[in-house]
C-alpha cells in the first residue's frame, strides 16, 4: 500500500515492488561531529527563491581532483552527458503545518510528520502544555480537526483527523507550507508553488527535496533533448533529515528513517543506462544506496530506510550527485564529505561558496559533484 493511502485513499497507478534488502553502513573510523560545524552569517540564508528557479548559481566540484568551478544552474546542461540518467525525487509536499485553537480559544500549531493508522497521524507541536492526551484543536472554523490520542516519550503527539471529504483538500483549505524555521517568516502565497518540485506528484513530505527546486518544466525538456534519460523515485522527506545531530560521535546517532519506493520501470533505467547515474539531492542518494545491490544494480522496491551515509561509506550506485548548501552539524553536509571525496574537500568548498555569496539551504544555490 502507497504511503500516503492510509490517510488519503488514494490509490497509486504504480505496480507493486517488494522492498529490497536494507543497505547497511561498512565498519568506518570514528567520527567527530564538531569537524562538520562552520559559522554562516545570516544574511547567507536565503529567506526567498531566486526569481527564476534555474538561475540559482552553481557551485561545481570534482570529486577526484577537488577543483572548483562557478556556474549557473542552467549550466547544468553542459555538464549532463548523453546517457547519464538523471534521478529525481517526485515526492510531493504536503500543507502539513497547521494553526487552529484549542479549548478557551488557545492558540496552537500542528505539524503533521506521517500517517500511522487510518486516521491518526504523529505530528509535533506548541505550546505543548495545550497539547495534552483528549484535547481537541479546531482548524478553519470546522474544515479540520484533531484529537491528541497520546504524547509519546519524545515529546511528540499522536493526533486522529477528522474532516469531510478528501484529507489533502481539506490541507489545502487550512494547511500552509512547512517551510523550515531557519527561513525566519511566515509562508507566504509564492511558497505555495515555490517550496514545491515542478515534477512533484506523490504527497507525503513534509520538506521539499530542495536540490530539484532549480529545475524548470523547459529546462528537463532540453536535458531530455541533450540524450539524458530522466527518471524518479519517490522519498518522501521528514523534518528529521535536516535536525543538527546532537551526539560528539557520530556512532552515537540514531537515524531517522524515511519511507522510500523504487519502481520496477526506474531499477530498469538505471540498469540500462549508458552513462553516468546523476542523482539530484540527498534524498535521491539515500533512496538509491538503500535499494542498490553490492554490485550497484538497483533493485525494485518500497520500504523505510534508515542509512546514514558519512566518510568512509562505499558508494554502490551513485556517480554524481546536484544538492544545496546544507546545515552545519548535520547528516546532509556529512553525506556530501563522504561523496566528495572528505570532509577537507566538502568544507574547502563551502568556505569558497561563502566567501563568493553563494546563498545557503533551501532557497538557496546548488552545488553539482561530479
Amino acid at each position: 500500500m502507497q504511503w500516503f493511502q492510509r490517510a488519503t485513499g488514494r490509490v497509486s497507478s504504480r505496480r507493486q515492488v517488494s522492498s529490497p534488502p536494507a543497505a547497511k553502513n561498512p565498519p568506518v573510523p570514528p567520527v567527530n561531529v564538531s569537524d562538520y560545524d562552520y559559522d554562516l552569517p545570516p544574511e547567507s540564508i536565503a529567506r526567498y527563491p531566486a526569481e527564476r528557479r534555474d538561475l540559482s548559481r552553481l557551485l561545481v566540484l570534482d570529486r577526484v581532483s577537488g577543483e572548483v568551478a562557478h556556474r549557473t544552474f542552467r549550466d547544468i546542461l553542459e555538464l549532463l552527458e548523453p546517457g547519464d540518467l538523471l534521478a529525481l525525487n517526485d515526492t510531493r509536499v504536503i500543507p502539513a503545518r497547521l494553526i487552529g485553537r484549542a479549548p478557551g480559544g488557545a492558540v496552537v500549531e500542528l505539524l503533521l510528520l506521517e500517517p500511522v493508522d487510518g486516521s491518526v497521524w504523529r505530528a509535533i507541536g506548541r505550546p505543548g502544555r495545550r497539547l495534552r492526551e483528549g484535547c481537541s484543536i479546531d482548524f478553519g472554523d470546522g474544515v479540520l480537526q484533531a484529537t491528541v490520542r497520546e504524547v509519546e516519550e519524545d515529546g511528540g503527539r499522536l493526533i486522529e483527523l477528522r474532516h469531510e471529504g478528501e484529507l489533502l483538500e481539506a490541507l489545502d483549505q487550512v494547511g500552509e507550507p512547512p517551510l523550515p524555521p531557519y527561513i525566519g517568516r511566515a509562508a507566504e502565497p509564492l511558497d505555495r508553488e515555490r517550496y514545491q518540485t515542478v515534477y512533484a506528484r506523490e504527497p507525503g513530505a513534509v520538506a521539499a527535496p530542495t536540490a530539484g527546486l532549480h529545475f524548470t518544466k523547459e529546462l528537463l525538456g532540453e536535458v531530455a533533448e541533450r540524450g539524458v534519460e530522466i527518471g524518479y523515485v519517490t522519498l518522501h522527506v521528514g523534518v528529521g533529515t535536516f535536525r543538527p545531530v546532537r551526539v560528539e560521535r557520530i556512532e552515537d546517532h540514531e537515524m531517522h528513517s524515511e519511507y522510500y519506493e523504487v519502481s520496477e520501470e526506474f531499477a530498469r533505467q538505471a540498469n540500462t543506462r549508458t552513462g553516468r547515474l546523476v542523482a539530484v539531492g540527498t534524498t535521491v542518494t539515500r533512496t538509491l544506496e538503500s535499494s542498490a545491490g553490492e554490485a550497484g544494480q538497483i533493485l525494485p522496491g518500497r520500504g523505510r530506510t534508515e542509512l546514514f551515509i558519512y566518510p568512509g561509506y562505499r558508494f554502490r550506485a551513485v556517480q554524481a550527485m546536484v544538492t544545496n548548501f546544507h546545515l552545519p552539524r548535520s547528516t546532509l553536509l556529512m553525506m556530501i564529505a563522504a561523496f566528495a571525496g572528505g570532509r577537507e574537500r566538502a568544507m574547502a568548498a563551502y568556505q569558497e561558496a561563502l566567501e563568493r555569496g553563494y546563498r545557503f539551504y533551501s532557497y538557496g544555490d546548488a552545488m553539482m559533484i561530479r
